[in-house]
């Protein structure tokens, strides 16, 4: 399951980390993976990246590093992680230089033998790295804010998909960062746009919980179990969960 949005600043790591933890709090063993070089979601559970077991991007192209040496627990119970690597701002020319289409499912392919579930956390780009998410993926959530630029880049992916032959179906966009106060939210959150297919239920608001889980370095319904964002999380992970025949749980 991958989380991507061509958009930064959309609430994609965050929910990547509340549905990771969800899913292993269900009893899942389920590893994560930053595959974003800020980082945010090894910041969120403690690991900086800068973990010398963290090997640099060409290497593990190269298949000089097996994949399992780079995972490092969280702290949580069916939760593992692989941090973040500055050195992926560079992956797509290691890509070219020395991968084929096949790489990203290499590295995943021994990963079943211990993980149910393996969530991506995407940097913001469509690229040779982010083609290869998309194929690799059962699923893509792609967070939307309620406004007209979000759906934009919306529709900008729906041109890259038709264009590399993808698999349109594995795609769900979700709403997130949705303030009822705004007259733009409110009216597509109760009449979404046609092209909006696979449209995930619900939404995650915008509210200061989420925020606050680059202070705490939890997810949400630890810190806030009662919160209106750890609801939403909870509803998004039961909607996605419901599917798990097809994620190969």
């Amino acid at each position: 399951m991958a989380f991507h949005n061509l958009k930064g600043g959309v609430g994609k790591t965050a929910a990547a980390s509340n549905i990771a933890a969800l899913a292993a709090e269900e009893g899942i063993p389920t590893l994560l993976w930053d595959l974003d070089p800020q980082g945010a979601v090894s910041w969120y559970f403690g690991n900086t990246g800068a973990s010398a077991r963290v090997p640099k991007a060409g290497r593990l192209v190269k298949g000089k590093t097996p994949i399992g040496k780079t995972i490092v627990p969280t702290g949580i119970d069916n939760l593992d992680l692989i941090p973040a690597d500055v050195s992926f701002r560079n992956i797509d020319l290691q890509l070219e230089k020395h991968g084929d289409n096949k790489t990203l499912a290499d590295w995943l392919e021994p990963l079943g033998e211990d993980y149910g579930l393996v969530v991506l956390d995407c940097p913001p780009s469509l690229s040779r790295l982010a083609e290869q998410v998309f194929r690799v993926s059962d699923r893509v959530l792609v967070p939307l804010v309620p406004t007209w630029l979000s759906l934009n880049s919306w529709h900008q992916m729906q041109e890259f998909i038709a264009d590399k032959k993808l698999d349109s179906s594995r795609f769900h966009p979700f709403w997130t960062m949705a303030d009822r106060r705004k007259n733009l939210h409110r009216q597509l959150l109760q009449s979404p746009p046609q092209e909006l297919t696979g449209l995930m239920p619900g939404y995650i608001p915008y509210a200061s919980d989420v925020e606050r889980m680059g202070e705490k370095r939890q997810p949400v319904h630890w810190f806030a179990p009662r919160s209106t964002a750890a609801l939403s999380y909870r509803l998004l992970w039961r909607g996605l969960s419901k599917g798990k025949r097809s994620l190969k749980l």
